[in-house]
């Protein structure tokens, strides 16, 4: 048995944006942000459930989930598979846009509900050893949360190391799942009694796709591939570039220093051009640093 690898993106929407399913993004966002008694979703809607896209709109299309539950309150989640830079300005742009769109004109402020974005990055972000971050607007004095409308979790797959037999909790065994379904030809143990966990298994299993869902499957990990080896090639490039110029620094600090022994044994000006390849203009910056009688 063949699972889809969640952390690709349009796998992670079909998986957790599935409508049929919405049982395995409830269980998902209580165990992630500590759902408990009151505060414990019953029920979602999904706001841009999993449709098959077709290639050419993957260019512009956002494959994130977002929902709201049974007080208004929205969810966004979003898989990142890749570092590509400022994801924390990311996350507070589409926070804040989702927390804008909710006020129609001519309604009150007092309408607007919480949104949460959890981020799920397969990368490091923080330097805090944790694989898991909740981030608040909290008042510098006093500590507490007076402004409470925004909260941000972040999921960061590479500090979780759990292996099937360590994992303890629902929120253990999701991450488990994120990062290692694809490794995996059979449902372990661990999860077989949990009806969320077999959904989930049975909507990544591969055989039950769609030949256009796997093609773009392929195309999106094949894509993932491509980003991921052109940034490596422009470090690459990047390092040699700076070698060069770090090269050619070091031969005209060298040719300015022979320049100057030149000038003070007393060569002439079109000799020592000859010698260094050091132009007039370069030269001229050697007067302001040699004796004029010298020049």
């Amino acid at each position: 048995m063949q699972f889809a690898d969640p952390k690709n993106d349009l796998a992670f929407k079909k998986i957790f944006g599935n409508e049929n399913k919405k049982e395995i993004l409830i269980s998902f966002l209580n165990s992630i942000l500590d759902f408990k008694d009151e505060k414990t979703i019953v029920d979602v809607t999904l706001l841009n459930p999993y449709q098959v896209p077709k290639i050419e709109e993957l260019k512009e299309t956002i494959l994130d989930i977002q929902a709201t539950n049974q007080n208004g309150e929205k969810f966004i989640v979003e898989m990142q598979k890749k570092d590509i830079g400022d994801f924390a300005k990311r996350s507070l742009y589409y926070t804040s846009k989702a927390y804008v769109e909710q006020l129609k004109k001519g309604h009150n402020y007092s309408e607007l509900k919480k949104v949460y974005f959890i981020g799920i990055l397969n990368f490091d972000m923080f330097d805090s050893k944790s694989y898991i971050s909740r981030h608040l607007i909290i008042n510098q004095e006093t500590t507490s949360q007076d402004i409470d409308d925004f909260e941000f979790t972040f999921l960061e797959l590479p500090k979780f190391n759990k292996e099937l037999n360590q994992l303890e909790s629902i929120l253990d065994k999701w991450i488990y799942f994120i990062k290692n379904a694809s490794n995996l030809t059979l449902i372990p143990k661990e999860y077989k009694d949990i009806k969320e966990f077999k959904d989930a298994f049975e909507v990544a299993t591969q055989m039950q796709w769609s030949e256009d869902e796997m093609r773009l499957y392929d195309y999106m990990g094949l894509k993932a591939y491509d980003e991921i080896n052109a940034l490596e090639t422009a470090k690459r490039k990047a390092k040699r570039e700076g070698e060069k110029r770090g090269l050619a620094k070091g031969e005209q600090k060298k040719a300015f220093e022979i320049a100057k022994k030149s000038l003070a044994q007393g060569l002439d000006i079109e000799t020592i051009k000859v010698i260094t390849g050091l132009c007039d203009d370069e030269l001229a910056i050697l007067k302001h640093e040699t004796p004029e009688n010298l020049i």
